[in-house]
């Protein structure tokens, strides 16, 4: 089932929910994508020049916090980019 849900005064723009993804585009200079998987603590980040990249082992927590953050690309640098095992896709 999906369930889309708009949301308003935040950098995301949508986000979606199928089955254990929460996927959210985001507005962002740099990061236009979010996508984190509730059963596996993967979060795949796109950014805006086609590069994706996957981080292992992030909490829910954290993904939370990313998505209710004023600004995802600071909050990305500042807590997820090298804090994360992560990998290009």
């Amino acid at each position: 089932m999906f369930n889309d849900i708009k949301l308003k005064n935040m950098a995301i723009k949508k986000e979606t929910i199928n089955g254990t993804k929460i996927i959210c585009e985001v507005e962002s200079s740099n990061i236009n994508s979010a996508e984190f998987d509730t059963a596996t603590s993967k979060l795949v980040i796109g950014f805006k020049n086609n590069a994706q990249y996957e981080y292992e082992d992030v909490p829910i927590q954290i993904f939370t916090r990313f998505r209710m953050s004023e600004s995802q690309g600071s909050f990305f640098s500042k807590e997820i980019s090298k804090k994360y095992k992560y990998k290009r896709l």
